[in-house]
């Protein structure tokens, strides 16, 4: 992890020999990552990347990796069950992250790269990123690690469910038109085009920032408007507490950009 900017911070998968596959090594060192980060409030953003050809394979499917310590010593059922539900909690690590997470994309993101990009809140890839559901590919379901989730929300169920029961590549272009990704860009400015969006992002104040990823997801799983507008009301009443909203008047005032109290 380096800083990449005034309050971003970035997380790079780094195995490129094995395409950032997901290594037992490779999931720890990710756990740990964002657990340093969740609680360092001078992280405003995280942007997450993988070194190398792309951004991740998916699954490590050399057969030569280590078992993660949860499911050792266990019978066949719960050594597989611990084994997923390690790569699982990655997944919720990335989105139940307090910052916001931009995924930024090249090459194959595939499998559980997939399922790592769609946990993020933002997505950008350069023009020679492709994805793929690729785990009925090698015989399980493509419903894995949260993509069955995520993805017919994000894309819709329809393109979801070819893309599932394919589990053929699709593009970055594709992508972009489908609704997954924010942004396709060149390869040479795909973490300079990352930087730009995280820096929008960390213009707006700590409590806005926090309150809008919270509500915006939990809303999404929202039973109905109401419920959705209940939360959304006491948090503009919370919100007026931070005394940012008397600031931003008075900067608008004066022309100048708003310096934003602390939450």
């Amino acid at each position: 992890m380096s800083t990449a900017g005034e309050g971003i911070a970035l997380v790079e998968m780094d195995d490129p020999d094995r395409y950032n596959a997901l290594t037992t090594a490779m999931v720890a060192e990710l756990r740990e990552a964002f657990a340093a980060v969740r609680d360092d409030r001078a992280v405003r953003v995280v942007i997450l990347t993988g070194r190398g050809r792309g951004f991740c394979a998916g699954a490590n499917m050399t057969g030569d990796d280590t078992t993660p310590r949860e499911a050792q010593d266990r019978g066949p059922v719960g050594a597989i069950h611990f084994i997923q539900d390690n790569l699982a909690q990655l997944m919720l690590a990335i989105h139940e992250l307090p910052q916001p997470v931009i995924a930024a994309v090249h090459g194959a993101a595939v499998g559980g790269g997939l399922a790592i990009s769609l946990a993020a809140d933002l997505r950008i890839a350069s023009g020679d990123a492709f994805f793929g559901s690729q785990f009925i590919r090698v015989g399980l379901s493509s419903c894995d690690v949260g993509t069955s989730y995520w993805l017919p929300r994000i894309v819709g169920p329809t393109i979801a469910a070819e893309l599932m029961l394919t589990g053929r590549r699709f593009t970055a272009d594709e992508a972009l038109r489908f609704g997954m990704l924010n942004r396709v860009v060149p390869r040479e400015q795909l973490l300079d085009a990352a930087r730009e969006l995280a820096k929008l992002v960390t213009d707006n104040s700590e409590y806005g920032v926090y309150m809008t990823k919270l509500g915006m997801w939990a809303n999404l799983d929202a039973p109905s408007l109401r419920h959705a507008m209940e939360l959304e009301n006491r948090t503009q009443v919370l919100g007026t507490f931070t005394r940012n909203m008397t600031e931003a008047g008075r900067a608008f005032v004066e022309k100048r950009d708003p310096t934003w109290n602390p939450m």
